[in-house]
């Protein structure tokens, strides 16, 4: 159950009312984004995580813009993001459970799965392979992405945001990261 209150359409007021509208009326409105509206400049901070998503599908595609996604979320075991990648990969007719991944793809996934577990150790070998397919305009898209994809994942992780109905029947599917588990608290 979250931590905070996830707020119903009727029960906002304000700027918040005014984003929940504009959600509701293009039936966009998720556990997430309720939590969120309980502050409509929290709300417009993290919604500019879809301008960061559609310049990173323009520079990468979406395949790969949703297996990246993927790999930041399940190595940084948020549930709810995972869940709509897990979704979002079956929907490209893959299974996320066996990844097979190409060249660029590995990549990627390498810089993933280094930002999230160290961003200060993300190592100058993965950045010489990553020259090999993008410029520094296109490394700031993507490295910028994650920071966006790594907030929501916390935002998420912090106030335990309910998995969004639609999911529910993807529950078993979610694995979580063991990698922090050595790591002293």
């Amino acid at each position: 159950m979250a931590r905070i209150k996830l707020v119903e359409q009727n029960e906002a007021t304000g700027a918040e009312k005014e984003r929940y509208d504009e959600l509701a009326g293009r039936n966009a409105v998720t556990n997430m984004k309720k939590g969120l509206l309980n502050d409509a400049a929290t709300y417009d901070a993290y919604m500019a995580w879809y301008t960061s998503w559609n310049r990173l599908v323009e520079v990468i595609g979406e395949k790969d813009a949703i297996l990246y996604a993927h790999k930041i979320s399940t190595t940084n075991s948020c549930q709810l993001c995972s869940l709509f990648f897990i979704s979002d990969v079956k929907g490209l007719g893959l299974d996320p459970a066996n990844l097979v991944y190409d060249e660029k793809e590995t990549v990627l996934a390498e810089l993933a799965e280094q930002y999230v577990k160290n961003p200060t150790a993300v190592s100058d070998e993965l950045f010489d392979r990553l020259r090999k397919f993008f410029n520094d305009q296109e490394l700031v898209v993507i490295v910028g992405f994650a920071g966006q994809m790594i907030a929501t994942n916390n935002f998420n992780a912090v106030f335990k945001i309910d998995v969004d109905k639609r999911l529910l029947p993807l529950l078993g599917e979610f694995k979580p990261a063991t990698w922090r588990e050595g790591i002293k608290k």
